[in-house]
Order: structure tokens, then C-alpha cells, then sequence
């Protein structure tokens, strides 16, 4: 017997006719034998309206109390989930974060999983109930209730398939796999048979969309295959998993943009040991994650310190740059929201030269300036103006070739 962890996002129970559909994807995984574990996120635009909801009654709410608020969201449908599968003739209970329980670290909006008690599941798969389990959500020590982040509910799957040990994690969504790029921006794009954890990694950390990157690292460590298929229908599927030689043979296998970035510039910075440090304690003291980072040459002591972050932080950073910049003697801050990241990644840039040099030079032929580059073992960024983001995605993807079947 197998047992499997599905997650459905919430395109895929956006109502009550589609979490029929759901569960009658669930039964035909049941029913081939299977034992099921079912995560399940809020219906589409619920949380979004949780949180207008918070914003609504405070400008700053306070955060156990948000995180309360829209945690409730996923209560609705794993109850409902429960209600049509029993009423199709299969045993099945509900569970939230604090009954399983996924205890977290106590970080509000964007806790972090540090255990998950699986007894009770267990015991009612043993028993043949199908278990449904809310996700995006946990609990901490002290009980209050944590979220986990956007995209928290993948991350809730791949948590419960490595704490049970599944034999699989299928991630339901409104696409039907993983492709070369965004088929919204480019009606070229491939979609992948197999992707490896880095590379999965990696895209989703550079703005693609289909899984989280907390997701992917879980499923990484724990190694944790991940499926990623459609909820609407049966065909296609991109499986997540170990790289193999076949994988290497690809230079590029992707081609990823992200338009929430925003630049920051902090002028005239002292050049000398502790400075960046201080700029950038403030910013992780607030789980504030930062992205690309460059530093000028120093000029007579003094250099610029250029980095980006997500554009929802802007706020918040400015207000502590400004405190922190002061402190250590630098003579402004630049803000440009104006930027976008454009990504190609490939575990076989590790044995293949010339990369980056095709990269540059294909933006530049289309007259893209590059504002920063940051790379890693498998993935070279570029911020550019916002305004070439799909024309950058384009003529990239087809410079490597990507359409092409491997």
C-alpha cells in the first residue's frame, strides 16, 4: 500500500462544485489502493480577503490576531473536503495545525516548521480514513496559532510527506506541471518532464511561481519525490527529484522573471569592517530576506552598497535604512521599484563555459541594460528595467534553446 500526500491550492477548491472534483480525484487514489493524507489550501481570493478584512479593522494589526484571522481560511475547505468525501461514501476527518499538531518556531506570517506529531494520522489511516489537513498554518509552543507565508501550503504537504514518510507528495494546481518558462509570457514554453531539487530550487526561488521555495528545500532534505500535476485534468506532470547525468546534460533547463524587486542604494557608505553588517542586521532582525547584493569600489574610503528586496518591504526597509545608514555615517538611500529579475538556471552550467557570456550578450543585442548580476553554481540573475521583462524572458528562452524536447 502506498501512501501518498495530496495538496490541492485554492484555484483547485475555489467552490463547492470544485472540491467535488477533488474529492473524487481523492477517491480514485483510494480506491487504486492507496492511503491519503490531503492538504488542502483556502479557496481562491479568501485569504486575500482575510486580510483586507484585518487591514480593514486596524492600519497595523497585530500580528497573533492576523495570523488567527486568516488561518480560518483553510478551516472552510478541509471541512468541506471532509463533508463531501464522507457523503460519497469514504470515511474521512478534518484536522487543523494545532490538532495535528505542527508545532512551529512562533514566527508570525511566516513561521517556520519545527516538528510535526503524526500519531493521530497514523491511527486513522490504519483505520481507513482519508485524513485532511489544513494547510498554511501551525502552532507554536506557547499554542497561538502561526502562518506559514504565501505558498505556506505546499510547504504544510512536503512537511506531513516527510514527517509520515510518504512514498509520494503530489502538488495539485492550475497548471500542469513545471515548464521552460511562464507559458503566460511565452507561448513557446516547455513543460519538463523531471526537474531536480536545485534546479526547482533555484526557479522557484527566482520568481517561478508553481512551488515554494521552503516547499522544495523540505523536499530536498528529506528527500521527498514531488509531483506537480494538474487538478483539472490527467495529462502531463513534472516530476521533482534527485538529479541524475540525463539532467546534466542540459546547459539552461529554465528561464524565470520576477517583478516583485525593488532596488536600494545606500550612498557614501564608510568602507570598513562592520558596516554592512550593521546595515544589514535590521533587515534580518525582521525576516527581511535580501536578494542581490553589490558593493562598488571604494573611493577614498567611502563606496555604494546596492541590494534588493521584495517591493512589499519597501516600506519597512526604508524606515530602517534610515536608522541604521545614519548610524554608520552614509549620506542617502535610492529607491528604484522600477526593476524586475530575470533568471536561466541548469545543473549543467556546472560543467559548461560560455553561459553567462550568451546571456549578456543576447540581452544586449536587444539594447536590455544589465542593473546588477548575481549568480550561483546553477543560476545567473539580471536586474533590468521592468519594461523588457517578457521581451528578456523571450529572446533568452529561445537563445538556449528551450523549446526544444530533451
Amino acid at each position: 500500500m502506498t501512501l501518498m500526500v495530496q495538496k490541492y491550492g485554492g484555484t483547485s477548491v475555489a467552490n463547492v462544485e470544485k472540491i467535488h472534483h477533488v474529492a473524487r480525484r481523492v477517491i480514485r487514489a483510494k480506491e487504486a489502493g492507496n492511503e491519503l493524507v490531503v492538504v488542502a489550501s483556502a479557496m481562491a481570493g479568501e485569504t486575500d480577503r482575510l486580510i483586507q478584512l484585518a487591514h480593514s479593522a486596524s492600519d497595523d494589526p497585530m500580528p497573533r490576531e492576523f495570523d488567527s484571522l486568516v488561518s480560518t481560511g483553510e478551516q472552510i475547505t478541509v471541512s468541506l473536503l471532509a463533508m463531501v468525501l464522507n457523503k460519497l461514501g469514504h470515511k474521512a476527518k478534518s484536522y487543523l495545525g494545532y490538532q495535528v499538531k505542527v508545532l512551529t518556531d512562533g514566527d508570525y506570517k511566516k513561521a517556520r516548521i519545527l516538528k510535526i506529531e503524526t500519531s493521530q494520522i497514523k491511527e486513522d489511516l490504519k483505520k481507513g480514513y482519508i485524513v485532511v489537513v489544513a494547510g498554511f498554518q501551525g502552532v507554536d509552543k506557547k499554542n497561538n496559532i502561526n502562518t506559514l507565508g504565501r505558498g505556506g501550503s505546499d510547504t504544510s504537504a512536503v512537511a506531513l510527506a516527510a514527517a509520515l514518510e510518504a512514498d509520494v507528495c503530489e502538488i495539485y494546481t492550475d497548471v500542469d506541471g513545471v515548464y521552460t518558462t511562464d507559458p503566460a509570457i511565452y507561448d513557446r514554453a516547455r513543460r519538463m518532464k523531471k526537474v531536480s531539487y536545485d534546479e526547482m530550487l533555484e526557479m522557484a526561488s527566482a520568481g517561478a511561481k508553481v512551488l515554494h521555495p521552503r516547499s522544495v528545500e523540505l523536499a530536498k532534505k528529506y528527500g521527498v519525490p514531488v509531483y506537480v500535476k494538474s487538478s483539472f485534468n490527467d495529462e502531463g506532470g513534472t516530476l521533482v527529484t534527485k538529479e541524475d547525468k540525463d539532467m546534466e546534460k542540459e546547459v539552461v533547463s529554465g528561464v524565470t522573471y520576477d517583478r516583485d524587486q525593488a532596488k536600494i542604494t545606500v550612498i557614501h557608505v564608510p568602507d570598513r569592517p562592520g558596516v554592512a553588517a550593521r546595515l544589514f542586521t535590521p533587515l534580518s532582525d525582521e525576516n527581511i530576506p535580501v536578494d542581490m547584493i553589490i558593493q562598488n569600489a571604494s573611493i577614498e574610503g567611502y563606496t555604494d552598497l546596492t541590494f534588493t528586496v521584495s517591493r512589499k518591504d519597501i516600506k519597512q526597509v526604508r524606515k530602517l535604512l534610515e536608522e541604521s545608514g545614519k548610524d554608520v555615517g552614509a549620506s542617502g538611500l535610492q529607491f528604484d521599484e522600477n526593476i524586475a529579475k530575470i533568471s536561466i538556471i541548469g545543473v549543467g552550467m556546472r560543467s559548461h563555459a560560455g553561459v553567462a557570456s550568451k546571456m549578456f550578450a543576447t540581452l544586449a543585442k536587444e539594447g536590455i541594460n544589465i542593473l546588477m548580476i548575481s549568480t550561483s553554481e546553477i543560476k545567473i540573475s539580471c536586474a533590468i528595467e521592468a519594461k523588457y521583462t517578457e521581451l528578456a524572458v523571450r529572446v533568452l528562452h529561445d537563445a538556449f534553446g528551450l523549446e526544444q524536447e530533451r
